[in-house]
């Protein structure tokens, strides 16, 4: 595990170059995208290279750990939604070598296809995650078995609170989601990490220096050999 402490803007930049110089080896290579908050300097970089002219999508293929269960594409708080307007949209890739789960009718069973689809492309090469505040990654919350493959998950009380501000109340918050399993995630050859802000110190403590137990999913990224954590110095305050 390499871990890299800095400013939330150079972050952006020296993540986005483990793209570049990935891109220019292997042009379709598959990549593994998260939403939130924390990747959006990240993405707004990634565009930025692609206008310049310094990296191209056109071959890439692309899957998103999660989508809310019950939301369609079209509707402004779902994760299709959210990858078109802040990365999708702004660069060179084709649209149908973009994958999100999908949020209508899914099933444990049909998300196991998910993982299907993945291996079919040829597994994931670099793999983006955040972290929640209790140590969720995707949407795989505390006690979720490392064995884990893309299901169906309830969404834990502190989660949909953690998500309500993006909603007009926390009744709207959907209350599960489809997600990447942590072995689904734990199969990317390479995975980067990010993590900013204050608020999250504890858990980047707990995920780089605790115990790799499944009451804090995140941990189990001390087993995989290809890590990059990339975190500010609010989020490294603890290390």
């Amino acid at each position: 595990m390499r871990i890299i402490v800095d400013t939330p803007e150079n972050i952006a930049r020296l993540a986005a170059k483990r793209y570049v110089a990935l891109l220019k080896e292997k042009p379709n290579a598959v990549l593994g995208y998260a939403t939130g908050s924390t990747p959006l300097g990240l993405y707004g970089e990634l565009a930025r290279l692609n206008a310049a002219g310094e990296v191209s999508f056109a071959d890439a293929v692309t899957f998103n750990l999660d989508e809310y269960v019950g939301l369609d594409g079209t509707h402004d708080q779902s994760y299709r939604w959210f990858m078109d307007k802040n990365l999708f949209d702004r660069i060179d890739i084709k649209k149908e070598n973009t994958h999100v789960p999908c949020g209508i009718g899914m099933t444990d069973e049909k998300a196991a296809g998910y993982d299907r689809q993945i291996e079919a492309a040829g597994g994931i090469d670099l793999q983006l995650l955040g972290i929640g505040n209790n140590g969720h990654i995707g949407f795989n919350e505390p006690g979720t078995p490392f064995g884990s493959v893309t299901h169906v998950v309830e969404l834990t009380e502190s989660t949909r609170q953690a998500n309500a501000r993006f909603f007009a109340s926390i009744d709207e918050v959907p209350t599960a989601a489809v997600s990447m399993g942590i072995k689904t995630v734990m199969n990317a050859r390479s995975i980067i990490f990010i993590a900013l802000g204050s608020a999250k110190a504890e858990i980047v403590k707990k995920m780089i220096c605790g115990e790799v137990t499944p009451e804090v999913p995140a941990s189990v990224l001390q087993l995989h050999p290809d890590v990059e954590v990339y975190i500010d110095h609010a989020a490294a305050a603890l290390l």
